[in-house]
């Protein structure tokens, strides 16, 4: 695959970021690898999942589902350096577009006052164009959205009286992981074992999808080959690739 001459490399001055996705392994399948190393450079990342994933397993009842992915999720987490993990409980496949999601995400953003914004694709189809899930369109759009309602104070102007969120229009830029049109690239090298490892954690999950699979045999597979064909597109060395949003 030839070198996109379009891609920049990701901005590196920024200290804060908040990563925004539906459902616990999203970002494992995504950013891991360029979260891993920014937490390592002594930046600081957050998780915000609008789900516990408990509809993520054929063969799991939902509530079982919910407390398994939500352990799994905290350990991968913390795998990357990530510690800070929390969720909003809509429910799994089935999550609902419009103000109540904008305002959930407004008040994570204002709690916590990130430069960077991350999430997964919101398109229709993931590159190649296999259909995407209605629960990453839907969040990965409101991620775009809640990034200026955060800042406007005549926006849920509830958050600013009640619960004493005063608006945050410091976001810089929201990265879409994932996306079929990216526009920017992360390199890594020391974060990959880590990312592996991160999604690997997700082993019920993983074992719910492959159960032929060892969960870390298929998470180095999957992670490496992601990379390396992000790499392809940038500048030959393994990187993960998001669509950036200026603001």
């Amino acid at each position: 695959m030839p070198a996109d001459r379009h891609l920049a490399p990701m901005p590196g001055n920024w200290q804060r970021a908040l990563a925004v996705v539906a459902h616990p392994d999203d970002l494992e399948y995504g950013a891991a690898a360029a979260i891993a190393e920014w937490t390592a450079a002594g930046r600081e990342v957050s998780y915000l999942l609008a789900t516990r994933g408990e509809a993520g397993i054929d063969g799991v009842a939902p509530a079982r589902a919910a407390t398994v992915r939500e352990a799994e999720q905290r350990a991968g987490a913390a795998l990357v350096g990530v510690h800070t993990v929390e969720f909003l409980d809509h429910h799994d496949g089935v999550i609902e577009p419009g103000p109540a999601l904008r305002r959930d995400l407004s008040a994570a953003i204002r709690r916590h006052r990130p430069e960077l914004l991350l999430t997964l694709n919101h398109h229709d189809t993931w590159d190649g164009g296999h259909w995407n899930s209605p629960d990453h369109r839907v969040v990965g759009r409101a991620v775009l959205d809640a990034a200026g309602d955060a800042g406007n104070r005549w926006i849920f102007p509830e958050l600013a009286g009640a619960k004493g969120l005063a608006p945050w229009n410091g976001v810089r830029w929201v990265a879409v992981a994932g996306s079929p049109h990216p526009t920017h690239a992360a390199e890594v090298g020391p974060g990959i074992d880590r990312a592996v490892a991160s999604l690997a954690a997700h082993a019920a999950y993983i074992k719910g999808l492959r159960a032929d699979q060892d969960p870390h045999t298929y998470a180095r597979g999957f992670i490496e080959q992601m990379l390396r064909s992000g790499g392809e597109r940038y500048r030959g060395h393994p990187a993960t690739l998001f669509q950036l949003f200026p603001r």
